[in-house]
């Protein structure tokens, strides 16, 4: 496996080196034939950052962190940069990043009539995901631009940053990069609650920002992995879930971020990972912190002179309070004005207004107490005991937060931990890991997904006696019952990667031509039902996820007319296709395939269905 003793003891040392930087390696040499680079990027609500790997045939690849930008290089540069961006007027980006929050950026923004955007990706959630009580608090979206707009520039911007930063460092980094320009290969990560129209968005957001060309090429060079999944190969690498798991238990991983917390919990079978519950996802981030701090600030600072200091004391709060907070034991002091400025009736002495920490812990809480729930609901549903749970992610560099946590945790038998000091690489470096190991094979369904279908009318049958009033008959003479639900994947059912949910489909027609063509809708239901079968029943929790189409010349190419007898007396001629469309679900992204048999009963398959989810308009 090693290959040589040379080649193991270069292993070892690179190896020991690359986690003695803070850098990840993959386990086994890349098997490719020639020389590819990989780039994953992680936008995250609050801050960002790139991880990104050369990969050369029969090498063991090492994953390594993009730790310089505009801006930083003064103090050393960082993993991460500020997920915020400038607008003129126009709707051009100004600045972004690190940039973005530099000294004095703030003047020069107001002088030139500047729009900042911050924290949009909240945007991008699914509608179906309950929204959170400060949402009216997210900034809006700029210049009536799309979210998928702001996403596309500020995914620009970074990668901007990591070309010139691969460029700089390597040896020959210039004609490095130019030699993989047009064939990098990226991996976006997000959240556990994103389903197919989101990953879609992210998709038009890739060939926006000009990381690929066009549709084609995004699905072809855009890999998509939920921050959980990614969290997971993260602590594999590090080896962390080795002990963790050792007796057969599982372990949760908790990716607390600026926007959302996601829940993704998974037990070792041989060398590969099984998600053994749904991943969840919360919008409980800490920008929600934030807001229940600015919320504070604006009712105790109304009606008085320092109501127009809102904003500085927020941004105080949230760039230096916020993430120093350990105990409310201790008042905090959040300097915002001159010096000479004070006011012993609103606590604000020395131009510093002082907050209880038991004020600062209220912001806090409502963040600790949705983990805790959120942890407690995963846990019931799991299929195996857990043992273990990892806290990453922006949010989790919070002592306050991971304290108490701690101690709720320990009451419940749970051992709680985090990675490193460099908690917010996780999800980058991990979906690196992602794309080169793969270890997880087989996920958990969230909801229950089927196809609406007409299903043949059954007198005998109550349900179909009751709508009666719906039946139709088509070209071939059969009668007909509307609005019925096949149901292809129940919820909480384990899925392997390569399991395909397969379901045959009959489509008659009075002209061939109308056959050549196929589009099937495929529904998703969210209610409690173990197996609807009448999508008029609760019509409030069905929802369009997409439409399969696919091109049927070739199997129409065979068919010859049919006759039937109509109940009028009439006869009928009509055309008859038969095939199967094969889902995968499995995945990290959703798949279809249309299945049929050709005239000397040989099954042949389309190329991958074509995909189209339905818009997903939230609140």
């Amino acid at each position: 496996m090693w290959g040589t003793a040379v080649e193991l003891r270069n292993w070892e040392k690179r190896k020991d080196m690359s986690f003695a930087l803070g850098l990840g390696m993959s386990i086994t040499p890349f098997e490719g034939l020639h020389r590819k680079l990989v780039v994953a990027i992680d936008i995250g609500t609050t801050y960002s950052g790139v991880s990104y790997s050369i990969l050369d045939p029969g090498q063991i690849p090492e994953i390594r962190g993009v730790n310089r930008y505009p801006a930083q290089e003064h103090v050393g540069g960082d993993l991460k940069i500020p997920t915020v961006l400038w607008y003129d007027q126009a709707g051009v980006v100004q600045a972004a990043g690190a940039e973005a929050t530099r000294d004095g950026i703030e003047l020069q923004a107001e002088e030139e009539q500047w729009i900042k955007s911050e924290w949009f990706k909240v945007y991008m959630r699914p509608s179906a995901t309950q929204a959170p009580n400060e949402l009216h608090k997210i900034p809006p979206l700029p210049l009536a631009k799309s979210v998928v707009e702001v996403f596309a520039d500020f995914l620009r911007y970074i990668f901007s940053c990591t070309e010139t930063y691969i460029q700089e460092t390597h040896a020959s980094g210039k004609a490095i990069w130019e030699s993989f320009e047009d064939e990098i290969h990226f991996v976006l990560t997000h959240p556990n609650s994103y389903e197919g129209p989101q990953q879609a968005m992210m998709r038009e957001a890739a060939v926006l920002a000009g990381l690929v060309p066009d549709e084609a090429a995004a699905q072809a060079r855009v890999s998509l992995v939920t921050e959980g999944e990614a969290s997971l190969h993260y602590c594999i690498q590090s080896g962390l879930t080795t002990e963790a798991m050792k007796e057969g238990k599982g372990v949760m991983i908790v990716d607390a971020g600026g926007g959302t917390i996601d829940f993704s919990s998974y037990a070792q079978v041989g060398d590969a990972f099984q998600e053994v519950a749904a991943a969840a996802c919360i919008y409980s981030g800490s920008v929600f912190v934030t807001s229940r701090a600015r919320l504070f600030f604006e009712g105790l600072l109304k009606g008085t002179r320092f109501e127009e200091d809102i904003d500085v004391i927020s941004e105080r709060f949230d760039k230096k309070t916020k993430p120093a907070f350990r105990t409310s034991e201790d008042d905090y002091f959040i300097q915002f004005t001159g010096a000479r400025e004070k006011e012993p009736t609103l606590n604000v002495r020395s131009g510093q207004l002082r907050i209880k920490g038991s004020d600062v812990a209220s912001f806090f809480d409502p963040s600790v107490d949705d983990i805790v729930q959120s942890v407690d609901e995963q846990t019931l549903a799991c299929q195996t005991e857990i043992s273990s749970l990892f806290l990453v992610g922006g949010f989790a560099a919070s002592d306050y937060l991971f304290n108490n946590l701690k101690e709720r945790f320990e009451l419940y038998g749970f051992d709680l931990s985090r990675p490193d000091s460099h908690i917010n690489k996780a999800v980058a470096h991990g979906a690196v890991s992602y794309y080169l190991d793969h270890r997880v094979t087989t996920r958990v369904s969230k909801y229950t997904y089927g196809i609406p279908c007409n299903v043949p009318f059954d007198p005998s049958n109550v349900d179909h006696k009751k709508r009666e009033s719906s039946k139709y008959q088509n070209a071939s003479g059969k009668w007909y019952i509307p609005g019925a639900f096949d149901v292809i994947l129940p919820r909480d059912t384990q899925v392997a990667e390569t399991r395909e949910f397969r379901r045959s489909f009959g489509r008659v027609r009075k002209q061939l031509s109308d056959l050549h063509t196929m589009e099937a809708s495929v529904m998703c239901y969210r209610g409690t039902e173990k197996c609807p079968k009448w999508i008029e029943r609760e019509p409030e929790m069905f929802t369009s996820m997409c439409t399969i189409e696919a091109d049927l010349k070739e199997l129409c190419a065979t068919l010859k007319p049919q006759r039937s007898i109509m109940d009028d007396g009439a006869e009928n001629e009509y055309y008859r296709i038969d095939f199967d469309i094969a889902l995968l679900f499995g995945l990290t992204e959703f798949k279809a395939l249309v299945v049929w048999k050709d005239d000397q009963g040989q099954e042949k398959r389309s190329a991958a269905a074509k995909v189209k989810f339905a818009p997903d308009d939230n609140d």
